[in-house]
């Protein structure tokens, strides 16, 4: 006897709006009707308008500062949980304050396992999100995590490319794991920048790791912020002898004068994913949507059947 699921459900975050439209899309239904009450003091309130008992729901909200767009996620699985939705998937494409995901100091919050646990707390049953800037994050949550790869978008535009000589990059140490995962895929080679900071988002000094002469470089990150690093490195690889550098990263934060610094720099290329909606719009600035891909892992959960087959690295 075949056991048929009732029909999922989709609702956005209002700051992620854009993005669940085009998931909705993508996965064949209209996007749900969800309103947000404000009050005069800047407290707000999510209220779904139509029935969610006994169903699936997905909750789409990339969780990006200002830190509203995570309490209006955790408002909206509590309203979700208690208007008796069977399932609660948080869809959180990007998953913000990931870069807290250890003490690397005394004296400081570890904010990745905090958010997990809020998660958990407000009622979610499963977590899908997409490039965690450190994978052992998924060992914060106790219920079911589906962590997506943007490689999966990524890697056929860059084959599309059709580059000779090609060098796959990490800025740093820390990525160097992508990168070769990257370079096995595509048969290039691999270099590491190796970088010392000052403080947060002040690079003090950047060597290379590695020969890029006469190579068509392209460097591999999980998120860009103001966007220092990768402006850097690009300079330091023209310097050294590259015919081109271009840059790959999943989530585009791109905070602060971070578009000045892109467009400024050696880069020829910055392709992104639509995680994070753009601030404003620059042609040296690709966008790959990563609807489709959430769209198809959402269907795969709804019915059940197993997602590995969007991992293509």
């Amino acid at each position: 006897m075949t056991h048929f699921e009732p029909e999922a459900k989709i609702f956005a975050c209002s700051q992620s709006k854009e993005l669940a439209e085009r998931i909705a899309k993508n996965y064949g239904i209209e996007l749900g009707n969800v309103t947000l009450s404000h009050y005069s003091d800047g407290e707000f309130q999510p209220s779904f308008e139509e029935s969610i008992r006994g169903i699936r729901v997905f909750l789409i909200c990339s969780t990006f500062p200002s830190s509203d767009n995570l309490m209006e996620l955790l408002l909206m699985i509590d309203a979700a949980k208690r208007a008796s939705a069977r399932h609660i998937t948080a869809v959180i494409p990007y998953f913000g304050l990931a870069r807290q995901d250890r003490k690397d100091k005394p004296r400081v919050p570890i904010g990745a396992k905090l958010v997990a646990k809020m998660i958990e707390t407000a009622g979610a049953t499963r977590v899908m999100t997409m490039d965690l800037h450190a994978d052992q994050i998924q060992g914060f949550f106790e219920k079911p995590v589906d962590h997506l790869y943007a490689s999966t978008i990524f890697l056929p535009y860059v084959e599309s490319l059709g580059l000779e000589n090609l060098t796959i990059a990490s800025p740093d140490m820390g990525g160097s794991k992508r990168a070769y995962a990257y370079a096995k895929y595509l048969g290039s080679e691999v270099v590491v920048c190796y970088k010392q900071r000052k403080k947060a988002n002040v690079i003090e000094t950047m060597e290379l790791i590695g020969d890029v002469t006469g190579r068509n470089v392209i460097l591999v990150d999980d998120m860009v912020d103001t966007g220092g690093t990768l402006a850097k490195a690009a300079d330091v690889m023209m310097e050294k002898g590259a015919l081109s550098v271009r840059a790959i990263c999943t989530h585009a934060i791109l905070s602060g004068n971070a578009f000045d610094k892109i467009e400024a720099s050696s880069l020829t290329e910055l392709i992104v994913t639509d995680s994070i909606p753009l601030k404003r719009q620059s042609d040296k600035i690709r966008v790959l949507s990563c609807a489709s891909l959430f769209a198809d892992v959402m269907h795969m959960v709804q019915n059940n059947n197993s997602i590995s087959n969007k991992f293509i690295m």
